[in-house]
């Protein structure tokens, strides 16, 4: 990652420390709570504490229990995280509904999340190698926009600013440039249908 180093991951810290820290995260960046009782009313501080949780079994081989947890999370939450997925200290994920963190993804400190990103992979097949990389590497301090797609083994440099709705399919170097698609095609003013057989 340009002018940074990557994630190292949520095992460097208690995992309580890392949950209180969330916690502040939601009363810092979200002026509809602005106390930490407001935040705890927060669902998708609640998929990610579960996540918390869930990645920690993952790592340590109780993989059916970090599926259950993950489950749940699911159904709190509206967001889908694999346990095996590594999110960074002080994360934020704003509504939460709708987004998707795939296993190999790695989420820096200070993140960002807007409701129905997706960090997954760009296909279902494997490459043969049980620790290949599949999903993004997003950087510290970064923010996803709404609906914002970013997909395969990319890299996301710090302090990152990806549009709503944006399509990354390449490594973002510094200063954060993106690849838009976009949100509205316009529509032609004849359809195949009128041009072929006229109109109704």
């Amino acid at each position: 990652m340009s002018g940074s180093t990557a994630p190292t991951g949520p095992s460097r810290i208690p995992l309580l420390r890392q949950i209180r820290e969330d916690l502040d995260a939601v009363v810092t960046r979200d002026p509809s709570r602005p106390r930490r009782r407001d935040a705890l009313l927060h669902a998708p501080w609640h998929g990610l504490t579960l996540h918390r949780v869930a990645h920690r079994l993952h790592v340590r081989g109780h993989r059916l229990a970090a599926g259950l947890l993950t489950l749940l999370g699911r159904l709190l939450s509206g967001m889908e995280i694999h346990p095996g997925a590594r999110i960074g200290r002080r994360a934020f994920i704003d509504h939460g509904f709708g987004v998707v963190i795939g296993e190999t993804a790695r989420v820096g400190d200070d993140v960002t999340l807007y409701h129905g990103v997706t960090l997954g992979s760009r296909g279902w097949s494997h490459t043969g190698r049980a620790d290949a990389r599949r999903h993004p590497v997003v950087g510290n301090d970064v923010l996803i926009g709404v609906g914002a797609s970013v997909l395969g083994p990319v890299t996301i440099a710090d302090g990152s600013r990806i549009r709503a709705h944006s399509l990354i399919l390449k490594d973002l170097p510094a200063p954060g440039r993106t690849s838009r698609i976009p949100t509205i095609r316009p529509l032609s003013t004849t359809s195949n249908t009128t041009r072929k057989y006229g109109s109704p």
